[in-house]
This record gives structure tokens, sequence and C-alpha cells, in this order.
């Protein structure tokens, strides 16, 4: 009996006891990539339970109603994420308050609804240590919300995004109970003006991060804001009470401000930047998309900004005279944004970038009047470039795209969508190795054998985009699938040759989280069968108009995919049995069912039902009146939103034929 004994001890024995609990906090680190991978560690044995229990810190649950099972199964939860569960009420929050208690530090109500400030008073009661709380869209919030969070003394961050009930009286409670604030988003806060924000000024002297975007602020309490000694970042966007005057007042100014946004700022001028400049000497990033045209004046307001690095004039009116200014700066930028710019020419655009060859970051989408010449300056003159976006750039040659990778062999993003690059360019894109992101849509110029150099050589690819590119085929995504083990998004929408095979070759990709293939015609069931098994970490699934998906792929998928939060099956073949399948996809949150003729009003009703964790459907407005209004209000309640589309059938168009429609248009 006694060597039976020790023989059970032995068997018993494990070799992870014997290390300790630092350790295997080390090892559980390395599980972050596939959040089933920590569940399937804490199923092996008592002890790694236990340990995964006191290892969590960050908690993202599905369902508030699971709260205090899963609060009790992770007791040392200090970061709790809430923005999948669209139903927090009180009762939640009090469940939080009571579980938690000391130990959590932030909260993210960015995604939920039905709580009030009973609630909040709970959590900021009786978690003293909470630091951090998103509340953004919470737009029922008011005063009395906004007086509960002020009892959370110890608060460092705290964004009220879209929080229009809130007035300067939740703002002034805040300004007085909060004192250590260091960063406060009041963006779209329209009911905060002058008095709130000035509050926040005088109280709140610790603060790093100000949002002010779009409030109806005036220069009352800008020179206050602006006299914040450790204030590093700053955003005036869409603030049309601000104008020149406002900072011609300026003395002392903000020594500390390293960030600026201005954007949509329509009644800044030249003379109101040039004050600023005076008082902000160590901006380095500075943003006036949307806004005063850019001329030799406005070019010149800036020049002393010594220390200035990024410069974004996105959707600005441009000219070749305030383009060579900003060459003319005796700063050294990293980045420039040019985007949608109307005015940016070969010889403006040329002469800036031969004179700031430390660009690390160029964008000049929409700038369709520049051609070769610029892309010739560019490549030659900014050789250290990580990224270049440069969208429908249309003046540019086919040729010109070939210097890109003989030059450029430092990018890491590169967006070429509505280009004539064809696949000699692509060849030549294939030399810069460090790409990560590639973006090829609507380029009807390149082919699968150009696609096959990108597969080939580029293996740190996690993003590729070919949308609408219509020459692309099955060998060139096998090409991308063998040679990108670490595809994290796809994008084949409108590729009309690409059929099951190009998904098996996915497949292989088990990091691949977004595929994007609507109007794919060849694709079936079967190869969505196969992306389900391969493919387990998937997030976004777009089949829209892929005729020959039903049933068939919807049961593998929904066996498999457990991380699947978004789906569009319009157009598609499913009926009520595999939509109804769907509802074993715990973390499914956002479904568009539109055109599919196999449904009936019962079933989409059952599958409504069944999916608990839905928070966004869009249906055809035909269903809104054969479904019973008591489905939709006891949907609603459990934080459920509905759009109605009442479009009708639409076919396909060629490829040409949409971009030629498009053209017209513009």
């Amino acid at each position: 009996m006694k060597k039976q004994k020790q023989v059970v001890t032995e068997s018993s024995f494990s070799r992870f006891d014997l290390l300790c609990e630092e350790i295997v906090f080390a090892i559980l680190d390395f599980l972050e990539e596939n959040p089933l991978d920590k569940k399937s560690f804490s199923l092996v044995c008592r002890s790694f339970h236990a340990v995964e229990s006191r290892h969590r810190k960050l908690l993202k649950p599905l369902h508030s109603e699971h709260l205090p099972k899963v609060l009790h199964r992770y007791p040392s939860v200090s970061n709790l994420d809430l923005s999948l569960c669209p139903r927090v009420t009180d009762v939640s929050l009090s469940v939080i308050s009571v579980g938690c208690k000391e130990m959590l530090r932030s909260i993210d109500l960015s995604r939920s609804r039905f709580f009030s400030h009973v609630g909040l008073s709970d959590l900021a009661t009786n978690c003293r240590n909470l630091v951090e709380i998103d509340l953004s869209n919470a737009t029922e919030l008011k005063d009395l919300a906004a007086a509960a969070i002020a009892e959370a003394k110890n608060l460092e961050r705290l964004w009220l995004v879209r929080c229009k009930s809130i007035t300067d009286i939740g703002i002034g409670c805040i300004a007085v109970g909060c004192r250590k604030l260091r960063l406060l988003s009041l963006k779209w806060c329209l009911g905060v003006g002058d008095l709130g924000v000035g509050l926040i000024a005088i109280k709140c002297k610790d603060i790093r991060s100000l949002d002010l975007s779009h409030l109806p602020i005036t220069d009352k309490c800008l020179s206050q804001i602006l006299e914040l000694q450790h204030l590093e970042d700053l955003s005036l966007e869409g603030c049309f009470g601000i104008d020149d005057d406002s900072f011609a007042a300026l003395k002392l100014g903000c020594k500390s401000l390293e960030t600026l946004d201005m954007s949509s700022c329509q009644n800044v001028s030249h003379v109101g930047l040039s004050s600023l400049t005076t008082a902000a000497g160590c901006l380095r990033q500075l943003i006036l998309s949307y806004g005063s045209c850019v001329d030799l004046a406005l070019a010149d307001s800036l020049q002393k900004l010594y220390m200035l690095q990024s410069i974004k004039l996105d959707g600005c009116e441009v000219t070749c005279s305030g383009l060579k200014a900003i060459g003319n700066w005796c700063v050294s930028l990293r980045e420039l944004s040019l985007s949608k710019c109307v005015g940016v020419t070969d010889e403006g655009l040329s002469f800036l970038v031969t004179k700031h060859k430390e660009l690390r970051k160029l964008d000049v989408t929409c700038c369709r009047k520049i051609s070769h010449v610029s892309l010739a300056h560019v490549t030659n003159s900014c050789t250290s470039l990580i990224s270049l976006k440069m969208e429908s750039c249309s003046s540019i040659s086919a040729e010109a795209f070939v210097l890109i990778g003989q030059r450029c062999h430092f990018l890491e993003e590169l967006d070429l969508t509505d280009n004539e690059i064809d696949d000699e360019g692509l060849k030549s894109i294939s030399r810069c190795t460090k790409l990560s992101s590639l973006k090829l849509g609507i380029c009807l110029n390149i082919s699968g054998e150009g696609l096959i150099h990108i597969g080939v050589c580029l293996s740190k690819l996690k993003e590729i985009d070919l949308y609408r590119s219509a020459g692309i085929t099955d060998s060139s995504i096998w090409a991308i699938a063998r040679g990108c083990p670490g595809l994290e998004t796809i994008n084949i929408a409108y590729c009309k040759f690409i059929s099951d095979h190009s998904l098996m070759s996915l497949s292989t990709c088990s990091k691949l989280k977004i595929i994007e293939s609507r109007g794919c015609p060849l694709i079936t069931s079967l190869g969505l069968a196969a992306i389900a098994k391969g493919c387990r970490q998937i997030v976004k699934l777009d089949i829209k108009k892929c005729h020959n998906i039903d049933d068939a792929g919807m049961i593998p998928l929904a066996h498999f995919s457990q991380n699947l939060k978004q789906i569009n099956l319009s157009y598609t073949s499913v009926t009520d049995v595999g939509l109804l399948s769907l509802a074993s996809i715990s973390c499914l949150q956002s479904m568009t069912v539109l055109h599919v003729k196999g449904l009936t009003p019962g079933g989409v009703a059952a599958a409504l039902l069944t999916c608990s964790g839905l928070s966004k459907v869009k249906l055809h407005a035909s269903f809104k009146s054969v479904l019973p209004q008591l489905l939709f209000q006891h949907l609603e309640a459990r934080g459920c939103n509905f759009q109605w589309r009442d479009k009708t059938f639409q076919a396909e168009l060629d490829p040409m034929c949409w971009k030629l429609q498009l053209g017209d248009a513009e």
C-alpha cells in the first residue's frame, strides 16, 4: 500500500510547481495574441487555473450580467473594459464597486448605456484608486453624473466625448473634485463653454492633455488654458469662436505645449498664428487641417517654430509660394500631410521635399496635379520615409512607381490606392522588405504576376488592400498567403477571379483577423469553411454579394470563429438555419442582413433573440412591419441599435465602368 501511495504522489508532481509565481506570470504575458490561449492554459489543472486567476489584470467581459461570477474568478483585475457590454446598469456598477474596490484603476464605459449618476457615485466612492474613466458617447448623462465623477479624487484621465447634456455646472464640479486630472477630453460636449473650461484651467493645474474640439468657447477661456504650465497636448478642432483676436492678447503663452490641433478653425489666419508661435516655441506638432489658405504669409508666420517636427494641412488650399516658404524653414520636418489639398503642384512639392530630407511620413492623398516629377524628387530626397500615402494621384505615370522600390527601402506603410501602378512597379516595391501595410485598391493595371513578387519578398506584411483590383487571381493570393504568415487584414472585395482556392490558401494565415471579400461570385461555402477552421482569430468578415455562400458556410463559422464580432451577410444564400447557428458566437456584436431571400420573419426574430451580444443590426426596412414591436423593445432594452435600409437590389458593375462613373461624379 505504501509503494502504491508513493507512485501516486510522484505521478501527481508537476515541474511547474518548482517555478515561482513571477516566472509563471512572465510566461502568461506571452499569451496575449489569442484571447483563447489563456483560457486553455487555465484548463490544464487546478494550479494553472488559480495562477491565471491571479495574473489577469485586464478584463473585457461580453455580458454585464456575468460580472459577479467573473469578478469572483479574477480578484486581481485593475483594468475593466466594458466596451463589449451595450447594457450596463447601476446594479452592474454597484457589483463592480463592491467586487473590485481599491483594486480597480481603470474602467471603459464608452460603448455602454443605461447607467446613471447613482451607479457612477458607487463606483467613485468605493473604488478610491480609480485613475481612469471613459464615459464617451454617454449622451444621456447630465450634471448629476459629473458631480458623481467628481467624487473620484484620484482621477487622472477622463473622457467625456459626446456627453452633450453635461454643462458648465457639471464640469465645474469635476474641476473642484478631480484636482489630479492630467488628461481631459470634452470633445463635442456642446453644453460646456468658457465658464466650465476656465474652471478646469484654474483648478486642475496638472493637466497635460486637453481636448476641447467643437466646443462653443471663445478667447475668454483661451488665455487661462494657455497659462497651464504643464499642458503638452491641446485640441481646438472646430472651435469657431476662436479667432485672431483670441491669440493676439497672449503674452507669456504656453511654454510646455508640444501638440496643437486647430483643424477647421477657419477664423484664425496668419495673424493669430504669428502670436501663437511666439507664445508656444516648444511646439512639435501643428495641425491646421481644413483651415485658412496656406500661402506665403501663413508659412512665414510659422517659421519661428524651431522645434516643429510635424505639420498637417489636410484639406487646405495651398499656394506654390506657401509650400516653398515651408521648404525654407530652418526646422527639419519629420512628418508632412497635404491630403486633399487644392493647389499642390510639382514645383511647390518638389522644392519642399528637397529641403526637408529627413521626412519620415508624407501624405499627398488626392493631390491630382502632381506628376512623376514630384515622385522623383520625393524618392530621391526622402530616402528615410517609413510612410507614404498617395491615393488617387492620377497624374503620375506607371513608370514612375518603380522609383519607390529603388530608393525608399525603409517604408513600412504604402498607400497607392487608385493609381496607375503596374506589375513592374509592384516588382520594384517588393524590394521594400520592411513593409507591413500595402494598399493597392482600384489599381486596374496590376495582375497576379506582379502580386506574386509581393508575396515572395514582403514577409512582414500584415495588411494588404486589393479592393476592386480586377486582375488579381488565386495564384497571387496563394503567394501572399505563403509568403506573409503574419497577415492580419486582407481586402479582396470585387476581385471577380478570386475563388475558394484563395480562401483555402489564406486559411494557413492563423493570425488573420479581418477579411473583406464582398462581391466575389466564385467564393462558396467550401472556402468559407476553410477560413473558419484555419483562421480562428477572425473578428470581421464581409461576404456581401457572395451569392454562393449558404448555410454550409455558416455552421463551421459558428463552430470555430468564436472571436467574430462583425459580419455582413447581405445578398448571400443563407437561410434561417444558417443565421440561427451564429447565435453560438458569443462575441458577435454587429450584423448586416440585406436582400437575403432565404430568411423569414420568424427566422430573423429567433436569431435576434438568441444572439444575446448584438449591439448593432442593419436590416431591410421590409422586416420592420412584419416583426413584432415587442421584439424591438426587448432588444433595444438589451442595448441593441437597429438601422433600417430600403435599398433596392443592386447589380454589380464592371470595375472599369465603376471607376469611370466615379470620375464623372467628381
